[in-house]
């Protein structure tokens, strides 16, 4: 979480500098090129229903990450997050099916209200959206999971990851060269040292850390930890960005932790859906 959060703060400082397309563009490219250098995924002798579900992987990485630094650029750190966190705390309170996990989420809606000021400020001063992108993110999020635990059956360790998020940068070189956006703004020493932190500390190392922390920690365990992203979320913000959130904006993050407790701490069969690493 530490990681992929300061990856966040770094990918904010990135953003003014070469814009959303290409920030996405060169975290993935250079991810991509970290995963393939270390993980040496197999891709000989997979099958035709192989690379649809590890495609749709990486149309789920692109599609999150898009949408999350597209909230970046308009909201702090910790704001974003806690409203994409919903995504994933959604998804496992549907797939609980319990009563008191819905009335988490609801909890947890009225911590995202809290926090992005609807309550507080007129719709005038809200960035509509911002907040839209982070929700859109939070979506994101949700289908990532899905569809990394599927890749996960068909592919060992983070030989699917490593495939997917090529695919997603090929996907992303096509989607910048349509927009127009210049590779020249890349070469620049500011430019490829950011986005060599941030594809470092958002996507190669939390995803490996993430995998042995699955192998070694009962799912109840590391859904407590992971419901305080939003907090370490807001921590970076603050350490790297300088963005604070008044006492209204930490209720409502406090709102959505503890519904995340609530959810996600709960121990699950072998094989049950886990929150994995977002935006």
């Amino acid at each position: 979480m530490v990681s992929v959060q300061f990856g966040g703060a770094m990918a904010a400082l990135l953003l003014p500098l070469v814009g959303v397309v290409l920030s996405v563009a060169l975290r993935l490219v250079l991810a991509a090129l970290v995963l393939l250098a270390t993980v040496r995924p197999r891709v000989r002798g997979r099958t035709r229903s192989d690379w649809m579900v590890v495609t749709w992987f990486a149309l789920t990485l692109v599609g999150m990450n898009l949408a999350f630094y597209g909230s970046l650029a308009r909201l702090p750190l910790g704001v974003a997050v806690t409203i994409e966190f919903l995504g994933p705390l959604t998804l496992a309170a549907v797939l609980s099916r319990r009563l008191s996990d819905g009335v988490a989420v609801v909890a947890a809606l009225v911590g995202v209200v809290l926090i992005s000021e609807v309550a507080s400020v007129g719709w005038t001063e809200i960035d509509v959206v911002g907040v839209g992108l982070a929700a859109t993110a939070g979506a994101g999020w949700a289908a990532y999971i899905l569809a990394s635990e599927r890749t996960g059956a068909r592919f060992t360790g983070l030989d699917g990851m490593a495939v997917a998020m090529s695919i997603g940068a090929v996907l992303m070189l096509a989607v910048s060269a349509l927009a127009g956006r210049s590779a020249g703004l890349v070469l620049h020493w500011e430019v490829l040292g950011l986005g060599f932190t941030v594809a470092l500390l958002s996507s190669a190392v939390p995803y490996s850390l993430e995998l042995l922390a699955l192998r070694r920690l009962a799912t109840a365990v590391f859904g407590v930890l992971l419901s305080l992203e939003p907090a370490v979320a807001a921590f970076a913000g603050l350490l790297v960005l300088g963005q604070t959130l008044d006492t209204l904006q930490i209720s409502g993050m406090a709102l959505v932790v503890l519904a995340s407790i609530t959810v996600l701490g709960r121990p699950r069969p072998r094989g049950h859906t886990t929150a994995a690493a977002g935006g």
